[in-house]
Order: C-alpha cells, then sequence, then structure tokens
C-alpha cells in the first residue's frame, strides 16, 4: 500500500521564500493526498487550486492557466496521461508533473513522451516535490535580457533566444517548457556539439534520466524540422550527442 507524502510541521521544517508567487494546480481523486499537497505548497508560499478529476481540472483550467500543473495519472474516467496529451494538443504550454505508483523507467518515458515536464513516482517527499517544481519554473521564466545572443535563423522559423520565443510565418510556434528550455539551451551554442549529460545537467533533468533528453529532442524536432525523420537543423552526433545547426 502507498503512503501519501506527510508535510513535516511548519515548525520542524524551514519555511521555502514564496518566490514568483507561483499558482499551481493540483490534481489528483485521492481527497487526502489532495488537502495534504495543497496546504503544504500553500505553507510554501504558492496559490494552489485542487481538482479530484481530469473533468474538474479542466473547469479550472477554463477560468486561469496556472504556472504548473501536478498531476495524477491513475484517476477514473480520464486520466493523467490522456489530460496531459489533449493539454499539450491545445497548446498549453505550463509544466506537468505527473505523479504515480508506477515507477518504472518505461512509464517515465511513457509520460514524457505524452508531453509531462516530469514524473514523480509515489511515495515521495514533499519536499522532493517542491524543489522540482522549483526547477521546473525556474526553467519556465523568461531569461534575463542579453546583448549577446542572436535571433536563430532555423528554415522559416526564428528563434529568440533572450526571449525563449519561436515564431514563423504563421506567428509565434507554441513549445512546452520542456522544448523552450532545451531550444534555449542548444541556441546557446550553435554548431556545438553538447552531450546528453550535459543538457540533462543545464535543464535539471538528472534526476529523470538522459533518456528524457531524448524524448524532447524528439518533441522538439517534430516543430523546427520539415521533416523530423531527417533531421536538418536538430542533428545527432552518434556516440557524442546533439547539436543545432542554423540555416535556411
Amino acid at each position: 500500500m502507498n503512503r501519501s507524502p506527510r508535510p513535516a510541521s511548519p515548525t520542524a521544517q524551514t519555511r521555502e521564500p514564496a518566490g514568483m508567487d507561483a499558482h499551481i494546480v493540483v490534481v489528483d481523486d485521492d481527497p487526502r493526498l489532495r488537502r495534504l499537497l495543497q496546504r503544504y505548497l500553500t505553507e510554501q508560499g504558492f496559490r494552489v487550486s485542487a481538482a479530484a478529476s481530469a473533468h474538474e481540472a479542466r473547469q479550472v483550467l477554463g477560468f486561469m492557466q496556472p504556472d504548473a500543473l501536478v498531476l495524477d495519472i491513475t484517476m477514473p474516467g480520464e486520466n493523467g496521461l490522456e489530460l496531459t496529451r489533449e493539454l499539450r494538443n491545445e497548446g498549453l504550454d505550463f509544466p506537468i508533473l505527473l505523479l504515480t505508483a508506477r515507477g518504472e523507467p518505461e512509464d517515465r518515458i511513457i509520460g514524457l513522451e505524452a508531453g509531462a515536464d516530469d514524473y514523480l513516482g509515489k511515495p515521495f517527499e514533499p519536499r522532493e516535490l517542491l524543489l522540482r517544481l522549483k526547477a521546473h519554473l525556474r526553467r519556465f521564466a523568461p531569461p534575463p535580457p542579453t546583448n549577446n545572443l542572436r535571433i536563430v535563423r532555423l528554415g522559416e522559423l526564428e528563434f529568440d533566444p533572450a526571449r525563449s520565443l519561436l515564431s514563423g510565418q504563421d506567428g509565434i510556434v507554441h513549445l512546452t517548457g520542456g522544448e523552450s528550455a532545451l531550444l534555449a539551451v542548444l541556441a546557446r551554442h550553435p554548431n556545438e556539439v553538447l552531450s546528453r549529460h550535459e543538457i540533462a545537467q543545464t535543464l535539471e533533468m538528472d534526476e529523470i534520466g538522459e533518456r528524457a533528453v531524448d524524448v524532447q529532442v524528439t518533441r522538439l524536432r517534430r516543430r523546427i524540422e520539415p521533416d523530423p525523420r531527417e533531421p536538418r537543423f536538430l542533428q545527432t552526433v552518434r556516440g557524442k550527442g546533439y547539436v543545432l545547426k542554423p540555416g535556411l
């Protein structure tokens, strides 16, 4: 039987700073876990909304877009994987962290392929969830302005590393937080081979594993390549890693 995370009492732990005052939506059909996470994250300075199902989550998302979504996979009706795919298909690009009792590596990859940014197996420590949420919120935040970054041309698309903005003739191309962060890292090192380990470290994805980098590369190629099966811009260097080669 899985134990739910038990937040330490306020007197027993150091209060984390409120930071960006981010709004988190927690979706889980377990009422006890839902209440515990809502209380714990609120104590850490977040604004928190809770939903017991994908249907309730859609109602919440209908009137606001959160800064991040904490989503249980196994729920009656529409499950977390299905909801994740639909949200990504609708162009919603906030970080999604999946919760599940199934912790096998292949299950994590399935979650990432669905469009999630991270995956946390139950049982888990609330502080680990907190640290992962903060890491993804940092990745998703716009980078500080700088005059040293140039626009990167990828065929008919242009990527502005300073604003993490991909655009084309039809307007802005919406990327997930993970896709945008990956492209920003590669764009800062054009024509330079970066290993999967280097990319995972930069994106703070060490805990998920280097295979997660491959998943994000596959997803990003669908956004920027005319033919993702024959990539022109985001190329694999066998045995070394990946390289972004800008061009027309």
